[in-house]
């Protein structure tokens, strides 16, 4: 071989430094790392979102019951509380706020829980003002608030007041109206 072979190295010979460098390498060990690190993050970013989402959950619901609402026309509604009611009031007759002459007269019952007796001897206890708390509350209102279309209105303002207002320890759940007549005076 001559000089100009030598340096050209033209017989495929390898280098003395190639020969000392280590070979990259391939196929799944090289890809084993990358498959981990994205499989660890998806995991990651799964138990996160599971996180957020069930303490979010339990703060927007703060009571931890569902905040579903039946349709109480549905077939598939469960069965109705039985309540125990308060029926003493009797018939409260008195005039609207309104101008002109209007009278107004309700027969009120009241429906507590069916062993609650907390109720039951402060609503009886509390005869005369509940007799006074009806008559006030129906002078204050005009006669187009006594219509029958705002008759769901009126039992939960009532309800709200008896139970925040009026009532200390007990609770009533439900207000019947065995009579709510509006007469107009001539």
């Amino acid at each position: 071989m001559s000089d100009s072979d030598a340096d050209l190295e033209l017989d495929g010979g390898e280098s003395p430094e190639a020969s000392t460098t280590p070979k990259k390498k391939g196929g799944l060990a090289a890809l084993l790392p990358t498959i981990l690190k994205f499989a660890a993050i998806g995991i990651g970013a799964v138990i996160f979102i599971v996180t957020v989402s069930y303490f979010t959950v339990r703060l927007t619901s703060s009571d931890g019951r569902s905040q579903t609402v039946t349709d109480p026309s549905s077939p598939y509604m469960g069965k109705r509380q039985v309540y125990s009611y308060y029926r003493d009031i009797g018939s409260i007759t008195t005039k609207t706020r309104d101008t002109t002459g209007y009278t107004v007269t309700v027969v009120m019952n009241l429906g507590f829980d069916l062993n609650d007796t907390t109720t039951s001897s402060e609503l009886t206890s509390r005869q005369l003002e509940l007799r006074d708390f009806t008559r006030s509350y129906f002078t204050g209102k005009y006669a187009e608030d006594l219509q029958p279309e705002n008759e769901i209105r009126l039992k939960q303002d009532i309800l709200e007041k008896l139970n925040t207002r009026f009532l200390d320890q007990g609770r009533v759940r439900l207000v019947l109206f065995d009579k709510l007549d509006i007469m107009e005076n001539l």
